[in-house]
Parts: C-alpha cells; structure tokens; sequence
C-alpha cells in the first residue's frame, strides 16, 4: 500500500494506525449518533504531537509536511472521518499562523497544538461559497482598531472556537482586492453563535453559522497583507485540498476493506459473493482507483513539501479522489446488500460522511474550472 515510505513516514502511519484503531474507532460510531465533539479524542490527538505534524520544527512541529499530514489524515479518515475532519483544522491553523502571521498571532500556536485553543476558520457566507471574492463581510477601521459586522455560514467548530479566523472585505475596491484575514478571540462581544447544522454526515463538529455584530479586532488583528488575504486563501486552499484528498482516500479504504470482509463472508446461491465476477468488478476498481488517488495526493504533497506550485496537482487530488471515494463508497454499501443501509454497519456512516468531500475547499466543478485554467496557462 506504501512502497515508498522513509522510515520516519512508515514510523508515522504505524503510530497514526494504532492510535486510530484503538481511540478513534471505538468512538466514531456514537460520535455520528450524538452529534457531539469529543474533546477527549481532540486533547488525545494533540498530546500525541498530531496537530503539528506538517509543522517546521522551529515553530514547535515535527516537520513532516504536507506528506505526512496526508498519510495521518488517511489513516484517521479510514476509522472517522469526522474525527479526521477535526484534524484538519488545528493543522491548517497553525500552518497559516506561522507562515503568515505577526509575533502575536505566532503566540497563539503552542496552545492550537496542545489542544487548549480550539481555532476556526470563517470564509463561506449565506450568499458566497465558492466566490470567495463575492464576500460582504466587512472591516472598518476606527481610532481603536477594526470593526468586524456580517455573517458567515458553514463555521466547522464555530460553537466552540477560541481563536477565529475571519475573512473580510477591508476596502473599498471590489472582488479580490480588498479583503483581509482577521484574527479573532472566539469569545469577542458581537460574536453570535447560530445552533448547531444538523448535517447529513460530518457530526460531532459543532459546525454553525456566526454573526459578527460590531466585533471589536486590535489594530494588528490583521493576518498577513491588508487587502490581500485573497491569495493567502487561495494557498491556503491548496494544501486543504491536499487534506480533504486523504480524508476521502482514509474512507474509501476503510469502505474497501469492509466490502471485501463481508463478500468473503456473505453466502449466496451457494457460495460466498466474492466469489461472483459482479462483485469482483467492484473490488478490482476499488483496489485500482484507491492505488491511483493514493499516487496523485503524494505526488502533490510532496510537490508541496518542495516549495513548487501545485494548483492544478491539488485540484487534480481533489476532484479525482473525491469523486473515486464517492462512487466505490455506494459500490461498497451496494455489495453490502440491504445491511449496507442499516447503521449496524460503518460503511452508511461512510457513504453519509463522505458526500461533504466533493463540496469541501471548493466544489468539484470548481477543481474542474482550476485545472482547465492551469492547463491553457502551462500550455501557452
């Protein structure tokens, strides 16, 4: 499954499995069935130095890169993916901080990888998802900082976030450029947390919408370039694409192997199903477009890891991944025959789970626009 590993990356998966396994496995089920965060599983996760897996090893990482927070996050995903949507967020976070922020907002990393501070990230609007350039948040200045007013919709840990970060228009010019990325306390006055989204799949995440009326932001709230935090989303974007990639991938894996468990064991018309060419079919495409999606998220992170662009590479991961997860997942529940749809089995928790990913980090028709685009620059 992983030919090419060194041996901290193949030390890394082993320890990502075992702590998979025996925490986060056990749990996901009444996770989905409660619909609550488990805090406990989060701190767990931290202790363990997870959250700062991609980051450098000055900034208090381990330094593996966006390879290695891809090969944790798959094998995450393959037990919740939920729980591996969790992952994702204290990851971006302290990547974003350090990569873009000041000394204050640096200060704040420690305590995202321990687990103590809860980050969020606030982009989408009622009326704006994947235009991000559309956004009507808006931040005025005053004699004591910024004013924040307007709403986001769609804020995965909004109902528990400590330290939020907002994107909105900073200027008067139109589109992409003038909006910033503000740094917020989760517990501003002004910050009005909407009920938790009772979602299809995805549960546990407090995901809910937030106002911001008047919320007050210190003079340098302001994360990276004023007015130009719309390229620091687009990259930002990227590397997220990275991760909802190996999301997917983590559960069309564990789909995999529960569909080839059950038709090993399932018997009918005088044998196991298995051993019928239909659902050998399924398996081998299966098999095959996991190996594939598993080569493209590699080859963009390691791009990554190198400092080279992967726009196109990333959105490639993405739609491809996505979209394979999507289709073998239903294959799955399909050979799972009618206890495919009984939550006595993990694998309608997955097709449940992982619908969010063609949406997540732009939709897959946007992957679509971005790698056309890519392709007629690289081919000029």
């Amino acid at each position: 499954m992983h030919r090419f590993l060194t041996e901290d990356q193949t030390a890394l998966r082993e320890t990502a499995r075992r702590f998979a396994e025996r925490e986060i496995l056990p749990r996901a089920a009444a996770i989905d069935r409660e619909d609550r965060f488990d805090r406990d599983l989060y701190k767990s996760m931290a202790e363990l130095g997870l959250f700062g897996v991609a980051l450098r090893e000055e900034a208090g990482g381990t330094g593996m890169g966006a390879a290695g927070a891809c090969i944790v996050m798959e094998e995450i995903a393959r037990c919740s993916g939920a729980v591996g949507n969790a992952f994702a967020i204290p990851v971006e976070a302290a990547l974003f901080l350090d990569h873009h922020g000041n000394e204050r907002h640096r200060s704040l990393i420690p305590g995202i990888l321990a687990g103590d501070i809860i980050p969020a990230t606030a982009v989408t609007e009622p009326d704006h998802g994947s235009d991000v350039a559309g956004l009507r948040t808006t931040a005025r200045r005053d004699a004591d900082g910024w004013v924040l007013d307007g709403t986001k919709a769609w804020v995965t840990f909004g109902g528990i976030v400590d330290a939020l970060m907002v994107f909105a228009r900073s200027g008067t010019e139109g589109g992409h450029k003038a909006i910033s990325c503000f740094l917020l306390d989760g517990h501003a006055p002004g910050i009005v947390r909407g009920k938790t989204e009772e979602l299809l799949g995805m549960h546990g995440l407090e995901d809910c919408m937030i106002t911001l009326d008047g919320v007050r932001a210190l003079p340098d709230a302001v994360v990276g370039p004023e007015n130009g935090a719309f390229k620091l989303a687009m990259g930002n974007f990227n590397f997220s694409r990275l991760m909802m990639s190996a999301m997917a991938l983590g559960m069309a894996q564990a789909a995999f192997e529960d569909a080839v468990a059950y038709a090993r064991t399932r018997k009918q018309f005088g044998g196991p199903i298995i051993n019928h060419q239909a659902v050998q079919f399924m398996i081998a495409d299966m098999s095959t477009d996991i190996a594939a999606a598993r080569l493209l998220i590699d080859h963009a992170a390691h791009l990554y890891d190198a400092g080279m662009p992967i726009a196109k590479e990333a959105a490639q991961a993405k739609l491809f991944t996505t979209d394979m997860a999507m289709k073998h997942v239903s294959n799955a529940l399909q050979i799972h025959g009618g206890n495919g749809y009984s939550r006595e089995y993990r694998v309608e928790r997955l097709f449940r789970d992982v619908r969010l990913a063609q949406i997540y980090e732009g939709t897959n028709q946007i992957q679509r626009l971005i790698i056309a685009r890519q392709v007629e620059k690289e081919m000029v």
